[in-house]
């Protein structure tokens, strides 16, 4: 059993920058896939970004390319979202997902933890 608290969500001007944290209980990330995920009122939550415990191997959706970076820190247990040049479509509730798997799904369906998520809203 995995138990992820998402934090460091808020209010930031476009082409801001913003750094999510995910703090993990009850497992060690050592062993674990990792992904971010947003939502959106009315919209199916999609892929941010991912990151595979195999070959340290990071996965990103082509919105966020080049923007957000994600990384996991294992002594601490968390997994943080760098998220740069931030822009309006940015605006969403951001969750951070986790299964024991070696590389990251694309897919909601390809975690089995969940956090609460965190809202992130870009002023324009």
């Amino acid at each position: 059993q995995v138990h992820l608290v998402e934090s460091g969500g808020g209010l930031v001007q476009a082409g801001g920058s913003l750094t999510l944290s995910c703090a993990a209980s009850g497992r060690t990330l050592t062993r674990i896939a990792l992904g971010w995920f947003r939502q959106v009122p009315g919209k199916e939550r999609e892929f941010v970004a991912g990151s595979g415990w195999i070959d340290r191997s990071t996965y990103y959706a082509d919105s966020v390319k080049g923007r957000f970076t994600i990384s996991r820190d294992n002594a601490k247990n968390t997994v943080y979202l760098q998220m740069n040049s931030l822009k309006s479509a940015d605006t969403a509730v951001y969750y951070c997902a986790a299964d024991p798997r070696p590389f990251p799904s694309a897919e909601v369906h390809g975690y089995a933890y969940w956090g609460q998520g965190t809202q992130l809203t870009v002023s324009s």
